[in-house]
């Protein structure tokens, strides 16, 4: 058998596909040689750049700001649960715990918690026991068995001073301090395989572009690293094109072939935005876990985690605040995503995801009392000049009462409402027309009266909205000014000088005229009118302070002298007044902050207390670099302190002006004033705690409504609550000094009061000056008697 192979004659064809093979090779390989050099050069072009960056800090430091120390006293109501909290907040480490915070550790009993502050501590390291029983401090010893009066916790951590003009608040973590979970957690829903690739994960990048063209595919990762978020975020602008996916990808190799895994994923931890809170950014886990969660980052729980850990994709869509729902189901699509890993068991997602989210105060201002930050920052800036306190990590301690700043933000909030619904009241008619008009602006400012410490500070009734601070603004005092008329004229008292036209000492029983007169200031007219223009003849001092009379007050100013009482209130704090007639009913400026400060002369003893914010400052290590005492002088005589107190206390009584804040439900011991000017003020104060409210409209434009309508609600919101503090629950009344009596006085004829006359009143004299008359009860004499402290109406 022959067979026969035919051999296929060459065509044309032939070569020039295999030309057409070649040159396809031929340009691939250009392709990629071009790409390599592209490549190449964006690595070397930028490595400078990457060099630039991180020869610096990476993150800029900030300092640090710490509230005031709890001071923990037997016969409070503490837990040892809760002041175990507080210390493991403040950074403290269990006894036994691997790694033992600088801060201090601690050792919890049943009945007992010991405390033992480290060499970073604010304390000096001396170690106290608190026993507690039944929820209630027993006793507190030192390490060698002393019983002690009290005892300082360790401060709490406010917030660190945003860095620059980003308004970006960062709390720095290392890598060992983000908890497992949380890592985890990342990495099974934004980068599996982290901690194996170099970087730039190919396969990823592949099943991104797979799921981008399945349709109804829902992806749970991105084509994005971990390293290349980083290199994004810290190099790139936000422009999507890829001439920046090729730079991204360089500096990611750069990154990758510079730090460990460990090391860019804490720089990850400490960069990636998670939202915003008021006006500042929230960036880094170590924030937004204090943000979200009023927690350390090492306290998060598994669900916790996994909230934080979804919110990446989107910070604000999956605000929990904003959009709980969004941000429930993305948590738990990471906690799929960490079983699918291999991380937790199912049995652990499946109880995480029964876990409802137990969020922080909403409002900014609550935790992180921004007002008050801002000041602080401003003080600093005064006192350490040009010092860069924030990239030296300074430890900041302030007056700051978290607690009371709480409650100052609750009740700026509760009842700005109110305040508005009373401005819309009056503007009804613009309301129909359509025409605009504003609603008021807000401070509270609280001191510790014998200290001068600021315990809570509210500068507005929105931080978000306006970070102009209220609280150190200069706005005319209007009413709250009166004291100081009334102050001065018991001085007079003091020493034994009459005023002109009287024939005893001043005494709450003087006679005041209460007619409109006119006064020449300058060559000029002033003719000031009561409140409603309502006058009554004479009327006492007592009566004329508690009902907020205007021309009676000015009268009395005149008898001690204009320039005595301007002198007395700028020794108080109350720097621009001036001895005019305008002056005794509150023409003159001043901040919240310093009539608080001002007032420290009636709450304690006639000395008056500069108010400070600023306590310490020391290195990230804890030396002192700088302390700072409070200034104090005596103003008063500590008689003429408690009779003027003793004044105020019946404003806020019967028909005093200020009586409102009774009928709101706070009854404790205080006492008060009411203002109103162009702006609405209430100042007052307990044995322990003394709080100005303010209210005004920032184009200085007239509220239109009094003190006691808009400014004493908010004061009694704040106060009520303020006293059920262990820390201010043991309000006391005023106790007189020597040299002051006690009488009770018939309200008909103001005479001392006896078994026929038992509707009567409590009133304070100077030694000596006390009516000696028993009450009397002729017909005749009733009427004559009336306005001596009767039922008329004058001005606020």
């Amino acid at each position: 058998m022959v067979v026969k192979i035919k051999i296929a004659r060459p065509t044309a064809s032939h070569p020039v596909a295999m030309v057409a093979l070649l040159l396809a090779g031929v340009a691939i390989a250009l392709c990629a040689l071009v790409g390599f050099c592209v490549f190449g050069y964006y690595y070397f072009a930028y490595r400078s750049i990457v060099d630039e960056r991180l020869s610096q800090p990476i993150f800029a430091e900030t300092a640090k700001i710490y509230a005031a120390p709890r001071e923990v006293r037997p016969e409070q109501t503490l837990s040892i649960r809760l002041i175990a909290n507080e210390l493991r907040q403040a950074g403290y480490t269990g006894d036994g715990a691997a790694h033992p915070s600088p801060l201090g550790t601690f050792s919890e009993g049943v009945q007992q918690i010991a405390v033992h502050p480290g060499a970073q501590s604010y304390h000096a390291p001396d170690s106290a026991t608190i026993h507690v029983s039944d929820g209630v401090v027993d006793s507190i010893t030192d390490a060698r068995g002393q019983e002690l009066a009290s005892y300082e916790l360790e401060p709490l951590l406010i917030t660190g001073l945003s860095a620059g003009a980003q308004r970006i608040k960062r709390r720095l973590l290392t890598y060992d301090e983000i908890p497992p979970n949380l890592v985890n957690a990342v990495v099974a829903i934004e980068d599996r395989r982290f901690f194996e690739h170099n970087g730039v994960d190919y396969y990823r990048i592949l099943g991104a572009i797979r799921n981008d063209l399945t349709p109804g595919h829902r992806p749970v990762e991105g084509g994005s690293t971990i390293t290349m978020q980083l290199a994004r975020g810290f190099f790139l602008s936000p422009k999507r094109r890829l001439k920046r996916k090729m730079i991204e990808i360089a500096i990611t190799f750069q990154l990758e072939h510079r730090f460990t895994k460990k090391q860019i994923f804490q720089m990850y931890a400490n960069e990636i935005n998670l939202g915003q809170r008021g006006s500042f950014s929230i960036d880094g886990f170590g924030e937004a876990a204090q943000a979200y969660f009023g927690k350390d980052v090492r306290q998060l729980s598994l669900s916790e985690c996994a909230l934080l850990a979804g919110m990446i994709q989107s910070p604000n869509r999956l605000n929990p605040f904003r959009h709980p729902e969004r941000a429930i189901e993305r948590r738990n699509l990471v906690l799929d995503s960490m079983v699918e890993t291999g991380v937790i068991t199912k049995d652990q997602a499946e109880s995480a995801k029964r876990e409802l989210p137990h969020l922080a105060a909403a409002g900014v201002e609550a935790s992180e009392a921004p007002y008050f930050v801002d000041l602080v920052h401003d003080q600093l800036m005064q006192r350490l000049g040009d010092r860069d306190f924030n990239r030296e990590g300074l430890r900041i301690y302030t007056s700051l009462d978290p607690d009371l700043q709480r409650l100052a933000t609750e009740a700026v909030e509760s009842t700005i409402q109110t305040v508005d619904a009373q401005v819309d009241r009056l503007h009804a008619r613009d309301r129909r027309l359509g025409k605009p008009y504003i609603y008021p602006q807000v401070a509270l400012v609280a001191l510790n009266p014998h200290t001068g410490q600021v315990l809570a500070l509210e500068g507005g009734r929105n931080y978000g909205a306006s970070q102009l601070d209220h609280a150190v603004a200069m706005r005319p005092t209007g009413s709250i000014f009166k004291p100081f008329v009334y102050a001065s004229a018991f001085q007079t008292a003091i020493e034994g000088a009459m005023l002109p036209g009287q024939t005893k000492l001043f005494s709450p029983l003087t006679l005041l005229s209460d007619a409109q007169t006119t006064y020449d200031v300058d060559n000029q007219e002033y003719t000031p009118r009561n409140y409603k223009s309502e006058y009554y003849g004479e009327i006492t001092a007592r009566f004329a302070l508690m009902r907020s009379d205007n021309n009676a007050t000015i009268a009395l100013a005149g008898m001690v002298g204009f320039d005595r009482v301007a002198a007395l209130a700028r020794d108080s704090g109350i720097i621009t007044a001036q001895g005019t007639p305008a002056m005794a009913i509150g023409a003159y400026d001043a901040s919240p902050l310093q009539m608080a400060g001002a007032y420290t002369v009636f709450a304690n003893d006639g000395v008056h207390l500069d108010p400070w914010l600023l306590a310490s400052v020391r290195t990230p290590t804890g030396d002192i670099i700088d302390e700072y005492s409070p200034t104090s002088r005596q103003v008063l005589d500590p008689r003429v302190a408690y009779l003027t107190t003793s004044m105020m206390e019946a404003v806020l009584q019967g028909q005093g002006t200020g009586a409102g804040v009774r009928n709101l439900g706070f009854i404790a011991p205080a006492a008060g004033k009411t203002g109103t000017s162009h702006d609405a003020w209430f100042a007052g104060f307990t044995s322990n705690l003394l709080c100005v409210v303010w209210v005004g409209n920032d184009d200085y434009t007239d509220i239109k409504l009094e003190g006691a309508q808009v400014a004493a609600p908010i004061w009694a919101a704040f106060m009520k609550q303020a006293i059920l503090l262990p820390q201010y629950s043991d309000v006391k009344d005023f106790a007189p000094p020597d040299g002051v009596q006690l009488v009770s006085l018939d309200k008909i004829t103001n005479l001392l009061a006896d078994s026929a006359c038992p509707d009567d009143y409590e009133a304070a004299f100077l030694a000596g000056t006390a009516p000696t008359d028993t009450c009397d009860h002729p017909a005749d004499h009733r009427n004559a008697l009336q306005t001596l402290s009767g039922p008329g109406k004058s001005g606020d």
